[in-house]
C-alpha cells in the first residue's frame, strides 16, 4: 500500500471519528403547538404553548418523531444490533432512535435508514402491524463518496421521503424512485463550528423538514445556517447563527419554523452540549424561546 494511499485512508477515518459523535438532531411540533426536542445530555424536553421548558426524561438519543395518533403504541419495535429504538409519552407518541435518523409519514409508517447485506444503505417502510418492507436502496457511492449513513430524513406530504447526506438533499417517491433535490451544496461564507472545522466535511447538511408545496428546510451544522431550498433546487441561506452555536435540526409548523440548535464543542462532551430551540416566524423574525441550561 503507497504513503499516499495510507495518509488517505486515514484522513478519511478522521473525519468519520470526528462525526462518530455529535449533538441531538430531534425536534417535532404537535397539533396543540407544543415543542419537544431531543437532549444528548439529558433527555427529552418539552416547551408548552406557555414557553414553559419541562423535562420528559428518556434517554439521550439522537433522533425524534411523532406519533400523533399512537399506531406504535402496541407496537413491537425493530431491533438492532448496534442501535436503539423506544417510545416515550403519549399523545403524542415520541419515538427516539439512538444511531440513525427516522420519521413518521402521513401514510402512517415509520421509515428509517439500515445498512443491507451489501452494505448498501436500504430505506425501510415499518407498519404498525409490523410489516417491514425496503422502499429504496440507495447508490453505493454519490457525488460526496461512499454512502453508509444519512444525516437526516423527513416525510412529503405526497408520500415522498427526504433524507440529507453531508452535501446533498434527495427524496425518494413512494414507488421507490430516488431524485436529487440539490447536490454539491455550498454555503456562502461558511464560518465553521468546533468539531467542523475541516472544509472536506462540507455543510454537513443534518436534519431537515418539508413544507406542503415541496420547499424543503434543512439545517448546514458545519456552517452554522438553516438553509432554505426550493423545489427547482434553489438554495439560499435563511438564518445565520454564531458560532460556536449551529443548528442541528428544523420542524415546519404552519409557516413558521422551529430551529433546534446546539452549542458545540471541539471535544466529546454530552453535558457541554447545551440546546436550545429558535422561532422563525413567517414574517422573518426569529428569537430564542428556550434555553438548557446544565446545573
Amino acid at each position: 500500500m503507497s504513503r499516499r494511499t495510507v495518509l488517505s485512508l486515514l484522513a478519511t477515518f478522521l473525519v468519520v471519528s470526528m462525526l462518530s459523535a455529535h449533538p441531538g438532531s430531534g425536534i417535532v411540533v404537535d397539533r396543540q403547538g407544543q415543542v419537544y426536542f431531543a437532549d444528548t445530555g439529558h433527555g427529552v424536553w418539552k416547551i408548552d404553548t406557555n414557553g414553559r421548558l419541562t423535562s420528559m426524561g428518556g434517554p439521550r438519543f439522537h433522533w425524534m418523531t411523532r406519533d400523533t395518533e399512537g399506531r406504535f403504541a402496541k407496537t413491537a419495535l425493530p431491533t438492532f444490533r448496534d442501535a436503539e429504538l423506544t417510545k416515550l409519552g403519549a399523545n403524542p407518541l415520541l419515538m427516539l432512535s439512538s444511531d440513525f435518523p427516522l420519521i413518521i409519514a402521513p401514510d402512517g409508517a415509520l421509515y428509517y435508514p439500515e445498512l443491507g447485506r451489501d452494505q448498501r444503505v436500504q430505506i425501510i417502510r415499518f407498519t404498525s402491524s409490523g410489516a417491514r418492507s425496503v422502499l429504496a436502496t440507495l447508490p453505493a457511492k454519490t457525488e460526496s463518496g461512499t454512502l453508509q449513513w444519512l444525516n437526516g430524513i423527513a416525510a412529503g406530504t405526497d408520500g415522498s421521503i427526504y433524507y440529507t447526506e453531508d452535501r446533498a438533499v434527495r427524496k425518494v417517491s413512494p414507488q421507490g424512485v430516488i431524485s436529487t433535490v440539490a447536490s454539491q451544496i455550498v454555503v456562502p461564507g461558511c464560518v465553521r463550528v468546533p468539531s467542523y472545522s475541516d472544509d472536506r466535511l462540507g455543510p454537513q447538511l443534518r436534519g431537515l423538514d418539508v413544507r406542503p408545496d415541496g420547499t424543503v428546510f434543512v439545517a448546514a451544522t458545519g456552517c452554522g445556517a438553516l438553509l432554505k431550498i426550493t423545489p427547482r433546487g434553489e438554495v439560499t441561506p435563511v438564518l445565520r447563527t454564531t458560532s460556536p452555536w449551529s443548528p442541528t435540526a428544523v420542524a415546519v409548523a404552519g409557516n413558521d419554523l422551529y430551529v433546534l440548535e446546539y452549542l458545540h464543542t471541539a471535544n466529546e462532551d454530552r453535558s457541554a452540549w447545551l440546546p436550545r430551540v429558535r422561532k422563525v416566524s413567517a414574517d422573518g423574525t426569529s428569537s430564542i424561546i428556550a434555553t438548557v441550561e446544565r446545573r
